[in-house]
């Protein structure tokens, strides 16, 4: 199991916003293919959202993000309203493996 860390950068004023997209249209959205979302989170200046997803292995997260991002929805319901919220091109993803003691497994 491992999981990833995604770090957005949002457009100026953005943050509240983003987090409401989020909270109401992208995370269910993600879930109702199967994706496991463990947690979310703006930081203080409301200019930096993070949030982790968590797959079983390799196999597991290629065919997520196929159903995820690979269809109509995504391309045309989705997507399109993400360059306005946050900065597309300044993103972070981190691969993260659990710890022997890590309460996240």
């Amino acid at each position: 199991m491992f999981f990833e860390l995604r770090v957005y950068a949002m457009q100026p004023g953005k943050g509240p916003e983003f987090v409401k997209y989020m909270d109401e249209e992208l995370i269910p959205y993600q879930r109702s293919k199967g994706m496991t979302i463990l947690a979310s989170f703006l930081n203080d200046a409301e200019d930096t959202y993070v949030w982790i997803r968590r797959f079983k292995d390799e196999a597991e997260k290629e065919a997520l993000y196929d159903a995820v991002y690979n269809n109509d929805h995504w391309r045309d319901e989705i997507a399109p309203n993400l360059p306005a919220l946050m900065d597309v091109d300044n993103l972070d993803v981190t691969i993260l493996r659990a710890t022997p003691r890590s309460y996240m497994q």
